[in-house]
């Protein structure tokens, strides 16, 4: 059973994590341990509000596909760390956006408009989460409500912080003698890298290392959450697309070389392998497709008589 959200964060290709286990996106250890402590009790088989067979089922599904994973990512300092970095960088793009997002849900627009947008913000979250699992097939849905919430409040603190103004500098008292203050200062250290560049890299280098050993799919995982904090880095676009040629998914391949080209017209990797995958293409009969749902849930093609991925590579491989 597959679970398809389409509003909020969820509509930008992102799983909100928060919102599945409905806590707010500055929530510490202790409240998402608490929170989701409180959500598995409700969704267990076991659980005596699971009554009939489809719920006990149906709850089963929500645990292990969307609870569980949330906890995972949001309880480890590191994963959390990163997961909020990304983020703080939807906020960011959202903002500019903003003509862009459409609203739902009555609380989100509330939202927008809020005066104390921390204590309404709150408030909504806490409200949902008392009914969000009481009924499992409307859980979906408390979920989006809550994500749209998410996407507000991420607009608005960003947007508060790039229109915040600049610390007021001490007004000079009349009649005070002022220090001499040169005049060519020396110039300023220079700024540390950010802090998104770090992780991207990490991000990185964790999938060149999976694609050493072959193994595609998590290093495929990597790359696209690193795609989401930097969509404009060649280095990631060339390794994914290195990914996809490797799962013989040709199209997805030619559409990350296109990318890291335009990005790095220099890129040896896409230089070598763009030219191949073009001319595999083109060999390609026509009944033959290779297709991907929107949210990169790529399917193999039909692997069916001499197989394109045999015939760049030399051989069958894993």
């Amino acid at each position: 059973m597959s679970f398809k959200i389409d509003r909020g964060l969820f509509k930008y290709d992102f799983i909100d994590h928060y919102a599945v286990l409905c806590v707010p996106v500055d929530a510490d250890v202790k409240e998402i341990r608490k929170r989701y402590l409180q959500v598995a009790r409700r969704l267990h088989p076991d659980s005596s509000l699971t009554e009939t067979a489809a719920q006990k089922h149906l709850g089963n599904e929500l645990l292990s596909k969307l609870v569980n994973p949330a906890y995972e990512k949001l309880s480890g300092d590191r994963t959390r760390t990163e997961y909020i970095l990304i983020l703080s960088q939807i906020g960011k793009r959202l903002v500019q956006e903003s003509s862009a997002v459409t609203l739902n849900t009555g609380l989100a627009r509330q939202l927008v408009e809020a005066a104390n947008i921390d204590h309404f913000y709150k408030t909504a979250i806490a409200k949902l989460a008392q009914t969000q699992y009481d009924s499992l097939e409307q859980a979906l849905q408390v979920i989006a409500q809550a994500s749209e919430l998410n996407l507000v409040y991420l607009m608005r603190s960003a947007g508060k912080a790039s229109a915040a103004p600049p610390p007021a500098q001490p007004k000079a008292q009349s009649g005070t003698p002022q220090p001499n203050t040169p005049k060519n200062p020396p110039p300023a250290p220079a700024p540390a890298p950010p802090k998104e560049d770090l992780i991207v890299e990490q991000y990185i280098r964790r999938a060149q290392s999976l694609i050493d050993k072959n193994q595609f799919a998590p290093a495929k995982v990597e790359l696209q959450d690193a795609l989401k904090l930097e969509p404009k880095n060649s280095r990631c676009h060339s390794l994914i697309a290195m990914v996809y040629l490797k799962q013989n998914q040709l199209k997805m391949a030619k559409i990350h070389f296109d990318n890291a080209l335009k990005l790095d017209p220099s890129d040896e990797t896409a230089l070598q392998w763009k030219p191949k995958i073009d001319k595999a293409l083109g060999q390609q009969p026509s009944d033959q497709k290779v297709t991907s749902s929107p949210n990169n849930g790529d399917k193999q093609p039909d692997k069916s008589g001499s197989g394109l991925f045999g015939g760049l590579f030399g051989g069958k491989k894993k």
